[in-house]
């Protein structure tokens, strides 16, 4: 049985990763004086995350990129053997949004993760967490309705 390598959940991840990057550059340049009201509950807050999601472990952000950096690895791994459909996009949003942190954090100094998006009392994110949250959330569906998520 031959497996094949399913390249469009990378095409995702990168997706994932390029769009992030450019909105939170924009919130960092955007953002610094005060925050916006979008509608609602909805604001955008320009914070910093030195931890893991929801700042959990906030010591130590080299620990948090190396803990994301091996998750993602592991991720990766998965989304090569991924079956097409939802847990293509499932995988791709996974992977796309924990490198992309990965790479936030990694890039600023000190080690941060820039945070912009603000509903109600919820924690701080950003758009790499939602893709997170959304991968998790596609790929839990599928499995439930009995899906294989792998070739």
């Amino acid at each position: 049985m031959s497996r094949r390598i399913n390249v469009t959940a990378l095409t995702w991840a990168v997706s994932v990763v390029a769009v992030d990057a450019a909105v939170k550059a924009w919130a960092r340049a955007s953002l610094t004086d005060a925050p916006r009201h979008v509608v609602g509950p909805l604001w955008l807050r320009l914070s910093y995350n030195s931890g893991l999601s929801f700042s959990v472990s906030t010591h130590g952000a080299s620990w948090a990129a190396l803990i994301t950096a091996a998750v993602a690895v592991g991720i990766l791994v998965l989304a090569l053997r991924a079956r097409v459909g939802a847990p293509t996009v499932g995988f791709g949003l996974l992977l796309g949004g924990g490198v992309a942190n990965v790479i936030d954090r990694l890039m600023a100094s000190p080690h941060v993760v820039t945070d912009f998006i603000s509903v109600g009392s919820f924690p701080v994110f950003n758009l790499a967490d939602a893709a997170v949250t959304l991968g998790f959330v596609v790929l839990m569906v599928s499995a439930v309705r009995g899906e294989r998520l792998l070739t």
